[in-house]
């Protein structure tokens, strides 16, 4: 086994303690600081990102749809336009 496919195995290792309900907090917050570091030495950012900028770009989506929605009261349509333009969006 080479070097790199021990470190992947590790940090996989990493990855099931961090998950792993049987695994106490102490080792769960060290785990996750060894995976940050990995994917900090490797240029990756955690999947978490990719997953949180898909959610605000649906969340967006959501309140874009609201401004267009004939249904939506204007209430609504304003809190919309609030926290959109709070995003930075223009609505």
């Amino acid at each position: 086994m080479s070097a790199q496919q021990h470190e992947e195995n590790v940090i996989r290792g990493h990855r099931a303690a961090i998950h792993n309900p049987r695994v106490s907090d102490e080792a769960k917050a060290h785990s996750e600081k060894v995976v940050e570091q990995y994917e900090k030495k490797h240029g990756m950012g955690p999947a978490v990102d990719h997953e949180e900028e898909v959610h605000e770009h649906r969340v967006v989506g959501g309140y874009k749809a609201t401004l267009s929605n004939p249904r939506t009261s204007e209430a609504a349509k304003e809190h919309a336009r609030e926290v959109l333009d709070e995003m930075g969006v223009d609505a």
